[in-house]
């Protein structure tokens, strides 16, 4: 069995939390410590999958680029953001102001890559009442219509609980070896 290597990419305003969920998916931990990410930071993790029309076996070898979130680096994001097959856009479900900045986060991802894949993470779901949560997908998915083709999926994660990290990237993955 052959390995592929895909770049993804983890978008989204400081803070809210996307080196939390590549540590969680990553090396399977959490730590409440916020150290903000400067630039950039590389991550890798192999995953094993059987696509689902032809019953084969892949591994991806995916390349998980963590990218600060000031707004003081927007000039450099765009070559942060060559080369990549997928982009997690992450908002946090605390603070209206990330969430409302997701459609901006998935303009300059397709600007760079027009055929690149987007799953959108609502982080921090284990900070609110699940009342509190309805319409967060809905209201994603309104604000970007046009490219609700390249939306794979929005998910409710959380870092801390690990709810949905595992999914983000692999619905990545299944997109990634859909084309084999």
């Amino acid at each position: 069995m052959s390995v592929i290597s895909k770049k993804i990419c983890l978008v989204g305003d400081f803070g809210v939390g996307k080196t939390s969920l590549i540590r969680r998916f990553v090396d399977r931990q959490f730590s409440d410590q916020y150290l903000s990410t400067v630039g950039v930071k590389i991550s890798r993790k192999q995953v094993d999958l059987v696509a689902t029309d032809t019953q084969s076996e892949h591994s991806i070898q995916l390349l998980i680029w963590d990218l600060e979130g000031h707004t003081k680096f927007k000039g450099i994001t765009p070559s942060y953001l060559q080369g990549a097959s997928g982009v997690v856009v992450v908002g946090d479900v605390t603070r209206s102001d990330t969430l409302d900045h997701i459609p901006e986060h998935i303009d300059l991802f397709l600007s760079v890559n027009p055929k690149g894949w987007i799953v959108i993470a609502l982080n921090k779901v284990d900070l609110l009442a699940p009342e509190s949560l309805e319409g967060l997908v809905q209201r994603s998915f309104d604000s970007k219509k046009n490219d609700k083709n390249k939306i794979l999926s929005t998910y409710q994660t959380s870092a801390k609980t690990g709810a949905y990290v595992d999914e983000i990237f692999q619905v990545l993955s299944h997109q990634f070896i859909s084309k084999f």
